[in-house]
């Protein structure tokens, strides 16, 4: 039975999951050709995959003798579960505090700026 996903993924397995994102699905040795630089080892990858379908993040099916590996936590999910972490963790669950945060920190283009303040009337409009 697969263990509780993690809130977030580590920097190590986010870059295999990119790889599995892009591909839609892939065996180890794909996966090791193209997680990019650092190079990993084989062995690496396969722990690392063994550890993402342990937390529940991939599956994989039998092709042969190869293992193919899927996501099954869209990219969407995975930074949606991240951004609750951060809440959780350094803002007090508070969403305005972290957007405050944001801007407080940020340089913003007027592109920036402008579709800010387009999502913040929209959520003034919800809140009526």
């Amino acid at each position: 039975m697969p263990r509780k996903s993690s809130a977030v993924l580590t920097d190590h397995e986010l870059r295999l999951m990119e790889v599995l994102w892009k591909l839609g699905n892939a065996t180890v040795a794909e996966v090791t050709a193209r997680v990019g630089s650092p190079p990993l080892a084989y062995n690496t990858v396969l722990t690392t995959l063994r550890t993402l379908e342990q937390k529940g993040y991939v599956a994989h099916d039998e092709d042969g003798r190869a293992f193919v590996y899927t996501p099954l936590v869209e990219r969407s999910q995975a930074a949606d579960s991240a951004v609750r972490h951060v809440l959780r963790r350094f803002f007090g669950n508070s969403p305005g505090q972290l957007a405050v945060s944001l801007l407080d920190g940020t340089r913003l283009s007027d592109e920036d700026l402008a579709r800010i303040a387009k999502a913040l009337g929209r959520k003034r409009k919800a809140s009526r």
